[in-house]
């Protein structure tokens, strides 16, 4: 493994909400996992709209509350420029966007 991959790995802990995302055009979907990859949620759309994001926002801060988690990490895989609205949004609240690439 290289050093960026060590990076990543670290970021995740017991108390981290690991959020799992598949980017599309109009919809994302979402799916919560905890840092052993369980299923805490299963997978929900996410409109690709100011109005999806702030669900979605509030959707995050709910399952930190009850999964007792204080953390949270999203991991993506940039699809074309789809993704670019959500990582706005992200970066705006401080919440940590990952961008994995498929052929690892």
């Amino acid at each position: 493994m290289n050093c960026t991959q060590n990076h990543k790995i670290n970021q995740v802990t017991e108390k981290t909400l690991v959020v799992g995302m598949d980017i599309a055009k109009r919809k994302h979907y979402a799916c919560f996992v905890d840092d052993r990859g369980r299923i805490l949620q299963k997978a929900f759309p996410v409109a690709q709209s100011n109005q999806g994001f702030e669900e979605f926002y509030q959707r995050i801060l709910s399952a930190m509350k009850e999964f007792r988690k204080t953390e949270v990490i999203i991991g993506i895989e940039p699809t074309g420029h789809y993704w670019l609205n959500l990582a706005y949004f992200l970066d705006e609240r401080g919440i940590p966007l990952v961008m994995t690439n498929p052929i690892f």
